[in-house]
């Protein structure tokens, strides 16, 4: 079992550390003018590294996701905790190479990647934004990664990713759309910047809890017994005069 909890967690850190790296990173080099270039580097980040361990540690990368499967049960508390040691871990590290590989006037100008406020947007409504997109995120992730019905083994990364992206194109001016308390963590320690800071860790806690409860039970837990009959049960419908068979 500790093994195991330690693949998993090396999985976690190093996806963790991709995305605060090639994230942040892409912030510092384009200036934080490019929303597109900012977009496309988280989305593909995850896409990639998602599909690169998804089936090792689920590829989660994100301590608001890994919330959403300890409130719909999905994870036992013991690894949710590796987990969410691991991406802040990986987040931390991310931001420290920046420090010291990009030159200063980069990550300077933009406090290392560090998400927030834009110009009138209020704290309370920055939580709201960041909630409502990490609502998108697990919701996603659920339906393509936890529903046995889901597309986990084709295109699970990829619509993930494109979830991120498309978040960051309407949430990135307003909030910095981090989505991530881990992706938020990170450059906020290195560069001591916390203004706000409660924004990027109770709006995608919340966001990413009610995504993963409103999917679980509306698609993943039956409302009544399943029927006799259909393969779910692990009963193989008689033919007449047969006895079932389990």
């Amino acid at each position: 079992m500790a093994g195991d909890s330690l693949r998993r967690g090396v999985a976690e850190f190093v996806g963790s550390f991709a995305l605060t790296f090639v994230g942040a990173g892409a912030i510092a080099v384009t200036g934080g003018g490019d929303l597109v270039a900012i977009a496309l580097a988280h989305g593909l980040v995850i896409a990639v590294m998602a599909s690169a361990v998804g089936h090792i540690s689920g590829g989660h990368f994100n301590p608001a996701v890994t919330f959403g499967f300890l409130v719909a049960r999905r994870i036992d508390p013991a690894l949710a905790l590796v987990y969410w040691l691991s991406q802040l871990a990986g987040a931390l590290l991310g931001a420290l190479l920046l420090v010291v590989l990009l030159p200063d006037q980069l990550t300077d100008a933009v406090n290392l990647g560090v998400p927030a406020l834009g110009e009138d947007v209020g704290a309370g409504a920055g939580f709201v934004i960041e909630a409502i997109l990490t609502f998108f995120l697990v919701w996603v992730i659920f339906a393509t990664a936890a529903d046995p019905r889901g597309s986990f083994k084709s295109i699970a990364g990829l619509a993930i990713g494109l979830t991120i992206t498309l978040d960051i194109l309407i949430g990135g001016p307003l909030t910095g759309a981090a989505m991530n308390p881990g992706r938020a963590f990170g450059p906020q320690l290195v560069g001591n910047e916390w203004g706000d800071g409660w924004v990027w860790y109770l709006g995608p806690l919340l966001g990413g809890g009610l995504g993963a409860l409103a999917y679980e039970y509306l698609y993943l837990r039956p409302a009544r017994p399943v029927p006799v009959g259909p393969p779910e049960t692990g009963i193989e419908e008689p033919r007449p005069g047969d006895a079932a068979v389990s």
